[in-house]
């Protein structure tokens, strides 16, 4: 007779599939909207995305346990940041915020894998991808959670962002307009559900960009 061996296990994995892209004036951010867990569907109506401050919002894929603890300690540190100055942290603050609230936890680390989208101090669009532990970098576009494999290589064959070692430095940002940025997120996340089953084509869709 085997023995049953107890394991300590904290995770799961509830899947989900997020996508940002940078422009010159604008910033796109979307993920899907449903939550698995193995072979079964818990919700296919859950959000992933959180508005960290006015100028940035923050999408998740991975454990959404860890997920949720996360924006609440971002959004908490966010408010004092607002007492305390009177004004609202800029998305690139907030990037760094993110990566250094992801090391912080890195032997027991959030299972959540991030990007953050939003628009910088000049009012070009931002987007900033990590992996679980904090490591982060400034990109024009990324996509993070169960699809990313999937969205990546078509994201890459469209958009083509130049080296972050090219010198002198060339903006992060796509060529693309508002509108065909959005078309082409609509475009993988209809390609990503046909080969992961843990993303399906039903998405939230934010866009930040200056008004006016």
């Amino acid at each position: 007779m085997a023995h049953k061996q107890q394991r300590f296990e904290p995770y799961d994995m509830n899947g989900g599939t997020c996508v940002a892209i940078a422009g010159a004036d604008y910033c796109v951010i979307a993920a899907d909207t449903r939550m698995s867990t193995g072979y079964s569907i818990l919700t296919r109506d859950y959000s992933k995305l959180c508005k960290l401050a006015d100028k940035c919002i923050m999408a998740s894929g991975g454990f959404q346990a860890d997920v949720k603890a996360l924006q609440k300690a971002l959004s908490a540190k966010h408010l004092i940041y607002q007492h305390q100055h009177g004004k609202q942290v800029s998305c690139p603050a907030m990037g760094q915020l993110l990566s250094n609230t992801l090391y912080y936890k890195r032997f027991f680390p959030y299972y959540a894998f991030n990007v953050l989208g939003g628009l910088d101090n000049e009012g070009k669009g931002c987007v900033y991808t990590y992996d679980a532990v904090g490591s982060y970098e400034r990109v024009g576009y990324s996509a993070q959670g169960s699809g990313s494999t999937l969205i990546m290589p078509v994201l890459d064959n469209q958009l083509k962002s130049p080296s972050p070692l090219l010198l002198p430095a060339v903006d992060a940002v796509t060529p693309l307009s508002e509108a065909e940025a959005i078309d082409l997120v609509k475009d993988v996340f209809a390609s990503a559900t046909e080969r992961d089953i843990y993303t399906v084509s039903s998405h939230l869709l934010c866009i930040l960009h200056i008004p006016g």
